[in-house]
């Protein structure tokens, strides 16, 4: 996730490639490649499309290049992504094909990730080869085995293993061609991770998965950094000829494959049972002057000798993973002591490190500083008395989750795109709120007062001409500013950003009405794109609050002071719905008019990404009681 707040600093604007990759070694191993996810959950909200984000990414497509450049340096891939499925945003001049080599090219990446695709389409392979030589595809979906020859890569997503191991058939049919095992919502991974230990393939790590926390247990962690080593050091075994997948045990439960090259022999085991076994666990015919050494464990083992088989004693864990190797000094090299080396000094033993680690979600909104209460400040506003209520919260369903780490698997797949509720109890002190959202002309004044210049410029107030309001919106809600803009506004004019408890009270009035106005959605009562764009704050009386106000509903989404981390990500909730919808697919953002009580989860990354032409604000003061 280019939005992970390990990747990028959103403080100093850079991405932090080498940190993000030294903690990957740390935790993981170290990664051998990277998708670079740029869009979806965010895309929809206005028109930009998949290779819109990419440009406007922090440092646009020379900051991806060099993200790319600086894998490049410390032995990572790196791929951009693919979304065939959108096609209701804004369309590029040329063909999405022909954007994505173009997007490929100029990033300098190494291929191309296929979001809910099996395979590339029509074309884009021989697109590819004319921008470069080994140029990977890989799709999220099962690879038909016709498309082997073409893709290096694929996902074995949910991948339905059984107690007896599965084989992979791509693997198996081309010994080059490699997989990645991923059960995205899975928290225990032990059976991903056996899977490619009895298949010699890879693992997708994904903790953040599009703003939910799936993070590693510390035995997971471990498990994987001891198979990494392993993997990487016989890459040329794992990649050959010679696999026999389960071989002879000498314990129910555990299972064995056997990989041979070379004069080398690797025999690669799991334990399927829910106790950890020690003991005997193969019985191999003797290898002439050979050595033996359990490849986990670091450990040159002396193993007895009965009638011309050898035994291997070992000890694996509950769900764990053992390996044995068996050869003599020339084909095991001389680099193989330092591989025993660092096995050994590996921890080995991960009883009780299974859990699920948890990151706990922090509100980190800006304190509700606001200015003396003066007729200036609460001109143009309406007040709002003190109320004591049931605030009921309406979100979709969708992977980027909720508030906090609420989303589990079968309530994802279950209810995926539908409502869930969220239920509080709050207390809401008296306050005035802005009748309409802030305008062109509002904003155009605070900046003629301040001279406020963001940080970061970035697409700050795209839609204006030549830094001015465009003629004829004067009275067009302010958009292309970032929740930080729409603070310093509120500053300067001695108020706030409103809570999503304020702004929804002042939406739906003390009866709780679903519009503004009222229960059911009417023609004529608000923005709903009937105009293409943005319409005066004030061009639907029919639409206000039971308060009076204005535009709780289309137009443009608004801010809310709701600003939350769990130290990946950082997101806050928008109130109102737009104008705007993209058409075609579930995956895209909630659009047009909305609820007064509903909520979309919006991820933050930097300025000039959450600058949006669908998101706009209003602010609140206090009332003295």
């Amino acid at each position: 996730m280019l939005y992970d707040q390990t990747f990028f600093n959103q403080q100093s604007g850079r991405y932090e490639v080498e940190a993000f990759l030294r903690k990957s070694m740390e935790d993981f191993g170290g990664f051998d490649n990277l998708i670079l996810w740029q869009a979806y959950p965010r895309i929809g909200v206005d028109d930009r499309n998949q290779f819109d984000f990419y440009r406007d990414m922090p440092g646009g497509l020379p900051g991806i290049r060099d993200v790319v450049r600086r894998c490049h340096r410390l032995g990572v891939k790196a791929l951009v992504v693919y979304k065939p499925w959108d096609l209701g945003t804004r369309r590029e001049a040329v063909s999405d094909i022909e954007a994505l080599a173009a997007l490929v090219g100029e990033t300098e990446a190494d291929g191309v990730y296929l979001d809910t695709m099996s395979e590339a389409p029509g074309g884009l392979r021989a697109v590819l080869d004319g921008v470069g030589s080994g140029l990977v595809l890989e799709g999220e979906g099962a690879l038909p085995l016709e498309r082997v020859h073409d893709h290096l890569m694929s996902w074995a997503q949910n991948f339905g293993d059984g107690d007896v191991p599965g084989i992979l058939r791509n693997k198996w049919l081309e010994r080059r061609h490699m997989m990645h095992q991923t059960a995205r919502w899975q928290r225990d991974r032990y059976r991903q991770l056996q899977t490619a230990w009895m298949n010699g393939s890879g693992v997708v790590v994904w903790e953040n998965v599009f703003g939910s926390w799936v993070g590693w247990s510390a035995r997971d962690r471990a498990t994987l950094r001891t198979m990494l080593r392993i993997q990487r050091h016989f890459a040329d075994i794992f990649s050959g000829e010679g696999w026999t997948p389960l071989v002879q045990t000498e314990v129910p439960g555990v299972y064995a494959t056997l990989w041979e090259k070379g004069g080398i022999k690797l025999w690669t085991l799991i334990n399927r049972q829910d106790q950890p076994v020690s003991g005997v666990v193969l019985k191999i015919p003797a290898v002439e002057h050979a050595s033996y050494y359990d490849v986990v464990m670091g450990e040159k083992l002396d193993p007895p000798v009965e009638h011309g088989h050898v035994l291997l004693y070992g000890k694996l864990e509950s769900h764990g993973i053992g390996g044995f190797v068996a050869g003599t000094s020339g084909p095991l090299g001389s680099d193989f002591e330092r591989l025993i080396a660092l096995q050994r000094g590996h921890q080995t033993s991960v009883a009780g490190l299974g859990n699920f680690p948890q990151r706990p979600v922090l509100l980190i909104s800006e304190p509700l500083h606001y200015g003396r209460e003066t007729d200036r400040t609460l001109s143009g506003m309406v007040r709002i008395p003190s109320a004591s209520l049931i605030m009921r919260v309406q979100i979709r369903t969708r992977e980027c989750g909720f508030y906090g780490n609420e989303l589990e698997q079968d309530e994802l797949y279950g209810n995926l795109n539908k409502p869930r509720l969220f239920e509080r109890r709050v207390t809401v002190p008296a306050f005035a709120i802005d009748a309409t959202p802030v305008t062109n002309a509002q904003y155009a004044e605070f900046l003629r007062a301040t001279g406020y210049t963001p940080h970061f410029r970035e697409n700050f107030l795209k839609h204006w001409t030549g830094g001015s309001v465009p003629v004829g919106k004067e009275d067009h809600p302010v958009v292309y500013v970032s929740l930080d803009d729409a603070r310093a506004y509120a500053r300067w004019s001695a108020k706030a950003i409103p809570s999503e408890e304020q702004w929804q009270y002042a939406a739906q009035g003390p009866e709780g009405l679903t519009y503004p106005w009222g229960n059911t959605m009417e023609p004529g009562r608000c923005n709903g794109g009937q105009s293409g764009g943005t319409t005066g704050v004030r061009a639907f009386p029919a639409g206000r609050s039971p308060f009076g106000c204005y535009d709780f509903c289309g137009n443009v989404w608004e801010w809310t002071e709701s600003e939350r981390t769990d130290g990946r990500t950082r997101f806050c909730m928008i109130r109102g719905g737009s104008y705007y919808t993209a058409e075609g697919s579930h995956w895209y953002m909630d659009g047009g008019p909305r609820p007064t009580n509903y909520a979309a989860k919006f991820l933050l990354l930097w300025p000039g990404l959450d600058r949006c032409a669908t998101i706009g604000f209003r602010c609140v003061a206090p009332l003295q009681q």
